[in-house]
């Protein structure tokens, strides 16, 4: 009786800059027991996240092994037994070495061809796990007009990775901190000497370090590749953390939103769930449970076997009995599943003015209005902005309670707001962070603007200042229940 192999390798990528000695990227390739010439079968590529290793223990993908699939578990470049520095999923470098691999499948007779060169595949991995489909698929259609990869399912990776970092320009220390200790060997050492000046400081470097970290970071994410017109054209299962504080929402919704075409949206899902790169928030005070009940509302126990059952659809043509493409499935920060069909805001409050100090001192809490309501989406507060001391932050979110005393940042997220130089009445126009929440009557939706946060703790501002916001509205979805 025929038995499911594991074999080991490597192929050979693009140097690194300034060497003519190519990058070896390792992998583990697993064949199910009945795939052959005869009898071929789709591949799934799989990777690890940041500072990680490939996966090589078969009994880790025996649900997609039973479920009729290869599977390609790779070590990205620098990290396990591959070579090279890390580049953090620039296309020149890891989305070229993706591809590397999507030629080495193409060579094997058990896998299914479309047509020759062309190998039916799928990909699996979270966060740095869940970039590298993202990098190689656009790296593809950069690079010949199209991706042979024919569907995906990245979870809590990023739309644009120096946003995600400082949004602002203002350092996710608590995370940047923790990616540094895990993987700061792997960067380049310029890009290393200038990551932990960010660490430091808390702001975006100025002067050559900053210049140097713009161009690193210019390239590494969707962002990038949609401002370049590109556009992904084949079916994504996207799974976002709405309490992940590295990676928010805002950063899944613009992936699906702007990620992919028309059609493929369509035929795509976004499963928010509360979890991911996930720290409670404690300064300002936040709330959030943890689960997936939307996978669970999609006919699933988790994520991982929602992801095969999407990967049968796409890959095996098989009947799943999955549904709710097109749409938003977000987990509430009370644990209910919310789908809906937009997100496009439908409701403005205005809050007229609000001060608030920087630096130093306790947040603010502005009542918006009161329960019961529910309210998801990506909310966003116009104000004129008046600050004294540039370069100071203040954290926005929108929190829950029956006061102001009492108000809790939804899920655990704020998102800052820094401006360069003072500000004397100049208009802007900021993105909180995006939620999914149940307001109970008896308590209230409020804006809270805090002059700290604990995820960008060590902020180095001159000085304490203040921050004044006139002519304040608030915009955001309420959805009917």
């Amino acid at each position: 009786m025929a038995e499911d192999t594991v074999t080991t390798g490597c192929v050979l990528s693009v140097p690194e800059p300034g060497t003519s000695v190519p990058v070896r990227i390792c992998y583990s390739l697993f064949k199910p027991a009945v795939a052959s010439a005869t009898h071929t079968v789709p591949l799934i590529f799989s990777s690890h996240g940041w500072g990680g290793s490939r996966t090589k223990d078969i009994r880790q993908f025996r649900a997609h092994l039973d479920a009729g699939f290869g599977v390609l578990s790779f070590d990205q470049r620098s990290f396990g037994e591959s070579t090279g520095v890390a580049h953090v999923m620039n296309p020149d470098y890891e989305g070229r070495d993706v591809i590397k691999l999507v030629d080495l499948v193409a060579g094997l007779d058990w896998v299914t061809k479309q047509r020759p060169g062309d190998p039916l595949i799928g990909a699996i991995g979270g966060s740095y796990g869940g970039g590298y489909q993202l990098a190689g698929a656009f790296t593809e259609l950069r690079d010949s007009g199209r991706t042979r990869f024919d569907a995906l399912a990245p979870e809590i990776t990023w739309w644009d990775l120096k946003r995600s970092l400082a949004p602002s320009e203002t350092a996710r220390t608590i995370w940047l901190s923790s990616l540094y200790a895990v993987g700061g060997k792997n960067l380049p050492p310029s890009i290393g000497k200038a990551f932990l000046t960010l660490v430091a400081t808390g702001a975006w470097p100025t002067g050559k370090a900053g210049r140097e970290l713009d161009r690193f970071f210019a390239h590494n994410g969707p962002a990038w590749h949609v401002a370049q017109g590109r556009k992904l054209d084949i079916p994504v299962l996207f799974e976002q953390g709405l309490t992940d504080n590295l990676f928010n929402l805002n950063e899944g919704l613009s992936n699906f939103d702007r990620a992919l075409t028309p059609r493929a949206r369509a035929r795509s899902l976004l499963v928010g769930h509360n979890g991911g790169h996930a720290l409670p928030s404690v300064v300002p005070p936040g709330y959030g449970t943890s689960g997936d009940p939307c996978s669970i509302a999609l006919g699933s126990p988790n994520f991982a076997d929602l992801a095969v059952r999407f990967l049968r659809l796409q890959l095996l043509g098989q009947s799943t009995g999955l549904t709710g493409f097109g749409a938003y499935h977000l987990a509430t920060a009370d644990g209910r599943c919310l789908t809906q069909r937009s997100l496009v805001s439908n409701t403005s409050r205005r809050l007229g003015k609000i001060a608030t100090p920087t630096g130093v001192g306790v947040p603010v809490n502005v009542k918006i209005a009161a329960g019961p309501l529910t309210v998801a989406g990506t909310p966003r507060v116009s104000a004129n902005v008046y600050t004294i001391v540039p370069r100071t932050p203040a954290f926005l979110a929108l929190s829950v309670g029956t006061s102001p005393l009492t108000a809790r940042v939804i899920q655990n997220n704020t998102l800052p707001l820094r401006e360069k130089r003072a500000a004397h009445g100049v208009r802007r126009t900021i993105e909180l962070p995006a939620i999914a929440v149940d307001v109970p009557a008896g308590q209230n939706l409020y804006l809270t603007v805090s002059p700290v946060a604990d995820m960008f703790a060590g902020q180095r501002a001159p000085l304490p200042g203040a921050l004044l916001l006139k002519n304040t509205t608030v915009s955001y979805r309420t959805i009917s229940r």
